[in-house]
Formats: C-alpha cells, structure tokens, sequence
C-alpha cells in the first residue's frame, strides 16, 4: 500500500507541474503570437499569468531538486502546452493572412467568383518560367483562408499559392462574414481592433 507522502511526492506534485507548465506555456505561445499580430491589449495579462504559473512550478522543483519525476513533468508539460498553445492559436484564427496565386491557367473565373464574395484581389499580368502567368494577391481575415483556398483548388487545381500572415491591415474590402469560432463584444478584452 502506498503512503500519502508517496503519492503526494511522486504522483499529485508532479502532475500539478505537468498541467501548470501546460497553462502557462500555452498562455506564453498565444501572447508571443498575439504581440506578432500586433494585438497588444491582452498580451500584459496573458505575461503576469504565465509568469505566475512558472513561479509556482519551479519553486516545486527548487523545492525538490533530487526528484526526478518533477523535471520530466516540468519538460513534458513544456511541450505539451507549446502543442496546445498552437491548436489554441490557430482555433481563435486571429488576424490577416495574404495570398499569393500563380496560375498559368486563365483566372477571370476565379477572380469573378472570388470579387463577387466581396474579396479584394489584385491581379497582374507576369512571366513565368513557362511563359505568362496571373498573379493574383488578397489579404484577408484568416478565418476565412480554408474557404478561399478550397475555391482556388476549385478554379484551378494546379495553381501554386503561398500564404504569410499580415501584421497590420490598413483599408481594404473583407466580407461581412466571420468565420472565428470564438465571438466576442467590444467590451471584451479580446475586442480587438481590426
């Protein structure tokens, strides 16, 4: 039979590191995202949480410095919360992305469709080492890029695209449409300004 001392020592500290270096590595990965994008607003909260978390989980180790358990608990939540801190990011979608679409094919179809969901996009006549291409360029929320890559497979499967974020968007026609999982109200302290 185990002793409480045991499972508190070996079992119970060792998976509150685990989970509190996933929070706060999680937390850490959605404020250094948020400060790229240039959403500054939460990411001074976001650093006195995260920071927090870390004191309460190396103060265990330093605590305990001859257990093994407590720095492989340490290092796997550290990876596990940079996983989670990323699915997390890419669920809020925040911010803008733009795309890039070269496509030998003709694309009056493809930005016809693409303008008439109130897209904006940029076309240029360019050579390619084939021969003359389209260039095609939008920048748009990046809720929305699953949808337009999916109609640009549809107009023209071989096109070749590329897609980078946007750290500031100034102007521009985007759809009324969002596609974020995640609602908020201006009041929120996720309001951020777009």
């Amino acid at each position: 039979m185990l002793n409480d001392n045991f499972i508190i020592s070996f079992i119970i500290v060792p998976l509150l590191i685990f989970l509190a270096r996933i929070f706060d590595v999680s937390v850490g990965t959605i404020r250094i995202i948020l400060i790229a994008k240039g959403l500054k607003k939460i990411a001074p909260i976001l650093g006195f949480f995260e920071s927090l978390i870390w004191i309460l989980a190396v103060s265990q180790i330093m605590m305990h410095l001859n257990n093994f358990y407590y720095y492989v608990a340490y290092a796997s939540g550290f990876a596990v919360g940079t996983l989670i801190g990323m699915i997390i990011e890419e669920k809020i979608s925040l911010g803008y992305v733009i795309i890039r679409v070269i496509t030998y094919k003709e694309a009056n179809e493809l930005v016809d469709h693409l303008r008439k969901n109130k897209y904006t996009v940029t076309v240029l006549n360019a050579m390619g080492v084939n021969g003359p291409v389209k260039l095609i360029f939008l920048v748009l929320r990046r809720t929305n890029t699953e949808e337009i890559i999916n109609i640009i497979k549809h107009y023209n499967p071989n096109a070749f695209y590329t897609i980078e974020d946007v750290k500031f968007v100034n102007g521009g026609v985007f759809p009324a449409k969002e596609k974020s999982a995640f609602k908020f109200n201006k009041w929120s302290p996720f309001a951020f300004k777009k």
